[in-house]
């Protein structure tokens, strides 16, 4: 596929995705929403993508459980709610109530419109039934062993007693992870090609993602330097697939792509523009995600020698939301709602209350052996038809990574962190730097 061909579908995506552009039913009466800040929607909007672990937490002290923000793009507010009974209500809801993917539009531009995280309904029951056996405990057992064999080649490539940002290294790692175990290259060629856009396209600024709503804004400066780099990308992705599609090996390749390419549910299958959309999809929501939660296990067990030996059974925490606009009128833990009501549930929220997890920002990866948290309280991958359909996948390749890193070394931290919001994920602000020596 040509430069302009690709041109030309990034831009018609863009215009299809831009939030706003999918709602079918009006936004709601302001009046008839719980309160909330009088700041303006920019205000509001940059507290909660830049700033949001002292904005959400100060809404939630301000206004109680059950809060009102404006936020941009659009003009639709979105109400938060963080209480079990609430969350239980969200994902249990009528998936043709309450429409997740209208609410993901602002990733619409570069994960495109066939993507998972922005489908709804009977469209998102079938890409979900399309992509889920690439995801089966046959095929996770299959990807271990070239996890396994990219983490160990990573680790050893450490210097002992030499500071080193763990942040760095992770991200580096899991990106290698979805070049050769989800997209299937091996070629250094191609890894050479591929490895500064993928970086470029997840180290995308939120003023980026705001702005493509506005499409005057996508012909200058970094919004232009982000739309050049999503077509870039689209350009390898694209080709990629052609190949794919035509390897004499195709059916006994075990990476994603092929697998997602295979398949075929009573005669339907993938098309091109799906296949991209749900690989750059993968590639922005498996990546760097995985890359930061190792980062901060590997800072906290840093800190404490004897979560250190613990650690060797590992967990950890991410921060996000899940969020959906109501297409009927509904109750949400106990609060009316009408129609076109956004609703959140908040999993930074949920995740730091005391009523749910005693001593919230304690590391202490134990208090989940043993005894599963209490229902709707834990969330790292949202829940009920939207759970993540690559937890499995994240899982075992942090247990993997960790696994390796901790058999081979003591981790030691070297200073406190404290997140930093980055694309959609809350990074350690100094990299989470640590040093390493070996094992006993």
């Amino acid at each position: 596929m040509d430069q302009s061909e690709v041109t030309r579908r990034a831009q018609e995506r863009a215009a299809r995705t831009a939030p706003g552009a999918r709602h079918r039913v009006p936004a709601p009466d302001s009046s008839l929403l719980p309160p909330g800040p009088r700041l303006p929607r920019i205000v509001q909007s940059s507290g909660t993508l830049r700033f949001r672990h002292r904005f959400i937490p100060w809404a939630h002290r301000r206004y109680g459980d059950v809060f009102t923000l404006r936020l941009l793009p659009g003009d639709r507010p979105i109400v938060y709610f963080s209480r079990p009974e609430a969350i239980r209500d969200i994902f249990a809801g009528d998936p043709d109530v309450f429409h997740a993917g209208e609410a993901n539009s602002i990733l619409g531009p570069v994960m495109g419109e066939h993507s998972l995280l922005l489908v709804d309904g009977a469209e998102h029951r079938r890409a979900r039934t399309l992509l889920l056996p690439a995801f089966s405990t046959r095929a996770l057992r299959g990807y271990e062993a070239l996890v396994t064999e990219v983490a160990k080649t990573e680790v050893l490539s450490w210097q002992p007693g030499v500071p080193f940002r763990s942040l760095d290294r992770m991200n580096s790692l899991t990106l290698q992870v979805i070049m050769r175990v989800v997209f299937g290259v091996t070629d250094e060629e191609r890894l050479v090609a591929l490895r500064p856009l993928i970086r470029s396209v997840v180290d995308v600024n939120p003023a980026v993602l705001l702005g493509w709503a506005l499409p005057p804004l996508r012909r200058i400066g970094m919004w232009r330097r982000a739309a050049d780099a999503v077509r870039d990308l689209d350009l390898q992705v694209y080709d990629l697939i052609g190949e794919r599609r035509a390897a004499a090996d195709l059916d006994t390749r075990t990476d994603v792509l092929s697998r997602l390419i295979r398949v075929d549910a009573d005669g339907d299958h993938l098309s091109d523009a799906e296949l991209r959309d749900q690989m750059v999809t993968l590639l922005l929501a498996g990546h760097e995600t995985t890359a930061t939660a190792l980062a901060w296990a590997l800072q906290e067990v840093g800190h404490d020698e004897g979560q250190l030996a613990q650690a060797r059974h590992v967990g950890w925490r991410q921060r996000c939301q899940v969020v959906g606009p109501k297409q009927e009128p509904a109750r949400v833990g106990g609060v009316d709602l009408p129609a076109g009501t956004t609703v959140a549930a908040s999993i930074l929220l949920a995740h730091s209350s005391p009523d749910n997890h005693p001593d919230p920002t304690a590391f202490r990866p134990a208090r989940f052996t043993g005894t599963a948290p209490p229902a709707n309280t834990w969330l790292p991958f949202g829940g009920g038809v939207r759970r993540c359909i690559g937890a499995g996948f994240s899982l075992m390749e942090g247990v993997t990574v960790l696994r390796e890193v901790l058999t081979t070394y003591d981790v030691h931290a070297i200073a406190d962190e404290a997140p930093r919001v980055r694309n959609i994920t809350s990074v350690p602000r100094g990299g989470a730097r640590i040093v390493v020596r070996a094992a006993p």
